[in-house]
């Protein structure tokens, strides 16, 4: 067997390995089953590569997108060695190639979508060809709550398990939870060796600004790397056609990328940044992990990412070639919200939204950090490091005050309001502004009100926005976003511990007002009065304003209806719509479930009538037997109690024409329903 090393010199051309290389590749070799995670540039490929070149059979690699196989196989190929892919992308031609190479015995590299796991053929076909080993490529792509997911990684489990093979897989990132995840599906729990080779990129520079007129901080820091090739990140497809479109303007050679365009569009957006130097592709998440291009220099995200190991991965397709490269990454209030909602909105169950929001609350520490990024990325995944020297922060050291006292103002005003509020309303509390909301609950009374009046309110949201990124607070999915308090805050509070804060985050800045469509206190709830339109128009087959316009769930979120009467207020629920949704949104407004109505008294909702049918119904039964309680029973039915309450009679005669009344029912409930209709 030719040593992996010789290989890597005469095939590869590299005179040894990089640091962990020769120790993963000697354990794949082995044939024991194997979990990297290494750094985007670490030269993971090689790894599986090169065990394969040095045993017999074939291994097949299962990759997450066409054109990272595309990539890896042409250069393999480049470099002599067998290799070749079975894509949706494959010409008829190339596809009889590979299935030639494998019945011949010359291919050592097969790879695969893992959409291809699902065919039945797939496992007979992979022991045709004598497959020895598997390798899994971006295995983070396991994790169900993974802004990568793949729901077909799922099935590699079973693959490994009926080829009766060894499985290396490999990830340029993946938190804790995220490897137990893969341990879990890929292993069946079974404890791989396990190599950690280091997250940091010394040839990385990190840098965050706050948003400040972002389209022109985009365009300088690209005049400023102008003819490099970088990559533009944007939260929204939109957002790359405009920014792609004022790229061009100013000069560059840009182009937009999204999951919106055609495939074909899109291959041609990759062929261009794969062979065009200079290209700058503004593009959403879906652009980069398939780009094997190593000389990427600069990577800017226009939006605030997803989380740490999104930004990681995204801010890693800089500089793979060990060359320094710049990062930029822009965030502001409106991202913060953006995010929120994302997560509130989606489908997952509350213990993940938690940790989602727990993720971000770390991605806002990484930004606000008051010492050097590096180190808070770093020690993200469990890491320390000295002050980096390369990065804004380190340049430009922030200015610091002790936010002790403000922090635990802050947290009191959470404790007393008991954590059932988000920041808008507390910031009302702290900073003594008495609105309808805050006289309502009395939180003018508060010892809190008014104790924090000495900051601005832009300063007061800078200083939440930092005790989240410090994780002393958490928005709670269940209660609609309202902040809750972390055990981590516990010492801050009770005095024993204090916190320093950056003073140039809690500046007043003359920024253009960004319009959402309701105010910070109320937007978590309409991301969740969202998520339940969305869960019920998909029920239905149906598309999402058919349940309620975007209107009628801001009213509902701003007027919180605790009734169906209420409810049966709010502009555009009819009748039909209160009866078929009424109750699933009061739900999520209530957190509780709501006493379902009568049909008859449904009618009703929202009308005087409907109170008056109270008063009727209630009469109705006290006196079914009589004042006195020993009368024969005689009641009325819920649809004449309707009738009455709708023709509100005047007098006991045009009460007993009532239909379903009569003279018996007049006598013993004429006076007292005269008097309920009367209000009195």
């Amino acid at each position: 067997m030719t040593e992996p090393a010789e290989l890597l010199h005469s095939i590869f051309g590299f005179s040894g390995f990089r640091p962990g290389q020769a120790e993963i590749v000697e354990a794949v070799l082995a044939g024991r089953n194997t979990l990297a995670i290494m750094p985007t540039g670490g030269g993971k490929s090689l790894c599986f590569q090169l065990p394969a070149l040095c045993r017999d059979g074939v291994t097949v690699v299962i990759s997450p997108l066409i054109a990272l196989m595309r990539d890896q196989v042409r250069a393999l190929r480049a470099a002599g060695v067998e290799a070749g892919a079975l894509t949706s992308g494959n010409t008829e031609e190339e596809t009889e190639e590979v299935f030639r190479a494998l019945d011949e015995g010359r291919l050592k590299l097969l790879y695969m979508a893992p959409e291809r796991l699902a065919s039945a053929a797939t496992l007979s076909m992979l022991r045709r060809i004598g497959t020895k080993a598997i390798a899994v490529d971006e295995a983070h792509c396991v994790s169900q709550w993974g802004h990568d997911f793949r729901p077909d990684y799922l099935r590699i489990g079973e693959l490994r398990r009926g080829l009766g093979v060894p499985l290396a897989a490999f990830t340029a990132t993946a938190d804790e939870e995220t490897r137990a995840e893969i341990v879990a599906r890929l292993f069946d729990g079974a404890m791989p060796e396990v190599f950690l080779r280091g997250f940091d990129r010394p040839n990385l520079r990190l840098a965050f600004e706050v948003k400040d007129q972002p389209r022109r901080q985009i365009l300088d820091f690209a005049a400023a790397r102008r003819g490099q090739s970088g990559i533009v990140y944007a939260a929204t497809r939109a957002k790359t056609e405009t920014l792609a479109a004022a790229l061009t303007e100013a000069g560059h050679f840009a182009c937009f990328y999204h999951g919106g365009m055609e495939a074909d569009e899109r291959r041609r957006v990759e062929v261009r940044f794969q062979q065009e130097d200079g290209l700058i592709v503004v593009a959403t998440i879906a652009f980069g992990m398939g780009i094997d291009k190593p000389d990427i220099r600069w990577v800017a995200h226009a939006d605030l990412p997803k989380s740490i190991e999104a930004y990681y991965q995204e801010i890693g397709r800089a500089g793979r070639d060990g060359a320094p490269s710049d990062t930029l990454t822009l965030y502001g209030p409106e991202d913060i919200r953006l995010r929120r909602a994302q997560i509130d909105e989606g489908l997952a169950p509350p213990d993940r939204k938690a940790a989602d929001h727990a993720r971000l609350n770390a991605l806002l520490g990484l930004a606000e950090a008051t010492g050097c990024h590096r180190q808070v990325l770093l020690g993200y995944f469990g890491e320390t490091s000295e002050p980096c020297g390369n990065c804004d922060l380190c340049e430009r050291p922030p200015a610091l005050f002790d936010g002790t006292e403000a922090v635990r103002k802050a947290l009191s005003a959470i404790l007393r309001t008991g954590e059932w509020f988000g920041t808008g309303h507390l910031i009302d509390i702290l900073t003594g502004n008495a609105t309808d909301k805050v006289r309502e609950r009395k939180h003018d009374g508060l010892p809190t009100f008014g104790v924090g009046r000495e900051l601005t309110k832009p300063a007061w949201t800078a200083v939440f926005r930092q005790m989240m990124g410090r994780d002393l607070v958490r928005p709670d999915p269940d209660r609609h976003g309202a902040l809750r308090m972390t055990d981590a805050a516990l010492p801050v509070l009770r005095g024993e511990e204090s916190i320093t804060l950056r003073r140039d985050t809690v500046t007043d800045r003359s920024k253009p007002v960004v319009r959402a469509l309701v105010a910070d206190e109320d937007a978590p709830l309409l991301s969740a009065l969202k998520a339940k339109r969305r869960a019920l128009a998909e029920e239905a087959g149906v598309p999402a304003y058919i349940v309620f316009p975007d209107r009628t769930l801001i009213e509902m979120a701003e007027r919180r209806p605790k009734t169906m009467d209420e409810m049966a207020r709010i502009s555009g629920v009819g009748s039909k719509k209160l009866e078929s949704f009424g109750l699933a949104f009061l739900s999520v407004i209530t957190g509780a479930g709501a006493d379902p109505l009568h049909p008859q008294r449904m009618r009703l909702a929202g009308r005087e009538e409907g109170e008056i049918f109270d008063r009727l119904a209630e009469l109705n039964i006290r006196l079914s037997r009589g004042e006195e309680g020993t009368e024969r029973p005689l009641s009325c039915t819920q649809s004449t109690l309707r009738k009455i309450a709708e023709t509100r009679p005047r007098t006991l005669a045009e009460l007993e024409r009532i239909s379903g009344v009569g003279q018996m029912k007049a006598e013993r409930f004429g006076a007292a329903f005269l008097a309920a209709i009367e209000g009195d």
